[in-house]
């Protein structure tokens, strides 16, 4: 077998190697950019519930606090 048939297997390979490797890299970012997009929905929805908690508290308070005067 040639020389440059051997040359050339072995480029096509690390060509091939790389290309995955990138390809692989890629998918690697795009599921921390997922997670890390969840994480915020999820601390976004966390402080929407404890506002309207609070709210709900307030709200509750505020109506026994007038039946009790009355």
């Amino acid at each position: 077998m040639p020389v440059w048939i051997k040359g050339a297997g072995l480029g096509a390979a690390l060509l091939a190697l790389l290309t995955l490797l990138i390809t692989l890299l890629k998918q690697i970012i795009g599921l921390i950019g997922f997670i890390t997009g969840a994480f915020k929905i999820l601390i976004v929805l966390v402080f929407i519930v404890l506002i309207l908690s609070i709210g709900f508290i307030a709200l509750r308070s505020w109506n026994e606090s007038r039946r009790s005067k009355v």
